[in-house]
């Protein structure tokens, strides 16, 4: 029987996934919403094709629109969407003990089956981009998606109490259950629990709190943090107290590696009230690191730490807060398909 590990993100990559927004508040009410929507999924996308292959699944009728936007080197494939999170409706991707390439497709159902979302289509991505991809599909009773698990390659991943136990997910199942099924399906050996994620995760669009917003494996040999300083937040209590399960972790499994905070920007508030801008939101790619820009004062002192977490790689700053503005960020609408062999 194979084995199966994710590798941590930075493990060589064979090439990027995205969705293309289709339709709902993605896309948004308007026009001028829509050439948002499409202007920054494009952004990244067009950015990581400078640097690895990509693809983007497109809802059928999208392809047009889609290639008027995107760099004429990406590959587009169709199957329908309800949404365009490949994070969390695409599989995530493993590597097994004999070198063959596997995905993982976890039971998706909505973020917990909120009374917002529809996934009559998304709940299909896993097993259509499994295939496409050439992978061995690894079916998952769980329900779960991969802006919930963070991991170092090394056998340690990041949870969150609000979502692997969330009720709307997996009503029953106990830590030690969800921790089998991520040993049998993506090879992890130990688990951070954070007690919950960022204020507005939890609002109407969030996930109830995805930890690719909390913290981030660079290396096996160190954990990045998010970091509210101003004490008006509600993230300034969250982080904090994240930070203090994060350090009695290391105290209990006397696990090797060193945690660094990565601030927040200044800014506190949009429109819709508290914001949960975080620069732990980046995905590593080939040679870059494509980060989440805020247009804010704070953008060039986490890019510097970025840079330096990251050595080697081009750090890229693309502006996120229209896809936090819709609840994600760019590790959020992207997956990466790892190399094997290699």
């Amino acid at each position: 029987m194979t084995t199966w590990k994710m590798p941590i993100e930075g493990h060589e990559q064979e090439r990027l996934w995205l969705a293309w927004p289709t339709t709902g508040y993605t896309l948004g009410d308007t026009e001028a919403e829509a050439e948002e929507a499409r202007r920054t999924w494009a952004a990244v996308a067009n950015a990581a094709s400078e640097h690895e292959p990509v693809t983007v699944v497109v809802h059928p009728g999208d392809e047009g629109i889609a290639r008027t936007y995107l760099s004429g080197q990406i590959d587009i494939v169709s199957a329908p969407l309800n949404d365009a999170w490949m994070r969390d409706i695409g599989p995530s991707f493993v590597i097994g003990d004999d070198g063959r390439l596997g995905a993982v497709n976890f039971v998706f159902n909505g973020w917990g089956g909120q009374d917002w979302a529809r996934w009559d289509n998304d709940q299909h991505i896993g097993r259509f981009v499994a295939e496409a991809s050439g992978a061995e599909l690894i079916d998952s009773e769980m329900v779960n998606e991969g802006g919930g698990i963070q991991v170092d390659g090394a056998g340690r991943v990041v949870l969150t109490e609000t979502v692997q136990l969330d009720p709307g997910r997996n009503p029953g199942w106990t830590k030690e259950r969800v921790e089998a099924e991520l040993a049998r399906t993506i090879g992890t050996t130990s688990a951070l629990w954070l007690p919950r994620g960022l204020f507005r995760d939890h609002d109407t669009f969030g996930t109830r709190g995805h930890s690719d917003i909390l913290a981030v494996f660079p290396s096996p040999d160190t954990l990045l943090m998010h970091r509210q300083d101003a004490e008006s937040h509600p993230d300034h209590a969250i982080a904090r107290e994240n930070r203090a399960v994060a350090e009695r972790y290391l105290t209990d499994t006397s696990a090797g590696f060193e945690i660094l905070d990565l601030p927040a920007p200044e800014t506190l508030h949009d429109e819709e009230g508290f914001v949960d801008y975080s620069y732990i939101n980046h995905v590593v790619i080939n040679g870059a690191v494509l980060a989440c820009a805020f247009d804010d004062p704070a953008d060039d002192r986490a890019l510097g730490v970025l840079r330096e977490v990251y050595p080697g790689r081009e750090v890229i700053g693309l502006d996120a807060r229209p896809l936090f503005a819709r609840g994600g960020g760019i590790h959020c609408i992207t997956q990466q398909q790892p190399k094997t062999g290699v």
